[in-house]
């Protein structure tokens, strides 16, 4: 927890306070999420960033899965205690607090992406993921989809793909991130 300090007159007590104002009067701002520069390595350049949004809200063809939404909803409610519990342990560092607040909050969207299973997959997007991994170079194109729904009509095999949402290949997982200025 934070440290006891003992202090005698005034003047100790007004230095204390000076260099805990020192500390804190340097504004830092904390980042989590998906910086800039994470990308899939699709050959595109596709932003991480974009994926957990369309991911979070849903589009046309993806039903919301509000990971990012709900963790935020849940723990922040939590967080100014946390970094009051930070600002003293790091003896009124802002930066230094807000690293640790970087670290927690991270892994509570980590936490998030792992613990999103609704809505499922649809059977075609878990024959694509089927028939990616049984083929390296397949694109997924308007085709491809097509045939992975006949395929899926005709009761193949998925090739044992994961039904995990969220979650292909890890990336999205491995890309949280945190940056404080």
């Amino acid at each position: 927890m934070g440290q006891t300090i003992r202090l005698k007159g005034g003047k100790e007590l007004e230095a204390k306070l000076k260099d805990m104002a020192k500390k804190v009067e340097k504004p830092a701002n904390l980042r989590v999420g998906f910086l800039e520069g994470a990308t899939y390595p699709d050959g595109k350049g596709t932003p991480v960033a974009a994926v957990a949004a369309w991911q979070n809200f849903g589009t046309k063809g993806i039903p919301p899965r509000p990971f990012f939404s709900n963790m935020v909803k849940d723990k922040s409610p939590d967080w100014p205690k946390a970094l009051e519990t930070n600002l003293k342990s790091t003896g009124y560092d802002a930066e230094k607090s807000m690293e640790l607040m970087g670290v927690g909050i991270s892994s509570q969207l980590q936490e998030a992406i792992i613990d999103t299973n609704d809505p499922p997959l649809s059977p075609i997007t878990v024959m694509l993921r089927g028939m990616k991994s049984n083929d390296q170079s397949l694109v997924v194109t308007g085709k491809t989809v097509g045939e992975a729904a006949q395929r899926v009509r005709d009761g193949k095999t998925n090739y044992g793909a994961s039904t995990k949402v969220l979650d292909e290949t890890g990336h999205m997982l491995n890309s949280v991130d945190y940056e404080v200025d």
